[in-house]
């Protein structure tokens, strides 16, 4: 296996790596995915298999917590576009108006 050196800015670093954490994987696990796509002729932007997998546990994560909290993510909770703008002032101030109850 071929090392190669990356330099980014500090923050990036920092950024990435806590981001690689709470995906439970390392910096260098991710980019070694993204090079390996790139030279397989994958686009930037496709996710490898993995990756893929990696997100949607995340996602999985989320919404369970969600469901924890009583966050309601049911299209019928939200606000008609008449009631989100009922209350709004000309001035662009408003009240904040509560979702009706399920």
């Amino acid at each position: 296996m071929k090392s190669i050196t990356v330099a980014v800015d500090e923050e990036t670093c920092r950024l990435a790596r806590i981001r690689a954490a709470e995906m439970g994987t390392t910096v260098s696990a991710l980019v070694g995915e993204f090079l390996v796509a790139l030279a397989n002729g994958a686009s930037a932007r496709r996710e490898t298999p993995a990756a893929a997998e990696r997100r949607a546990k995340l996602l999985r994560g989320v919404v369970a917590d969600f469901d924890r909290r009583g966050v309601r993510l049911r299209m019928a909770d939200n606000l008609s576009r008449e009631a989100l703008y009922r209350d709004r002032e000309p001035d662009g101030g408003g009240q904040q108006v509560s979702p009706p109850d399920a």
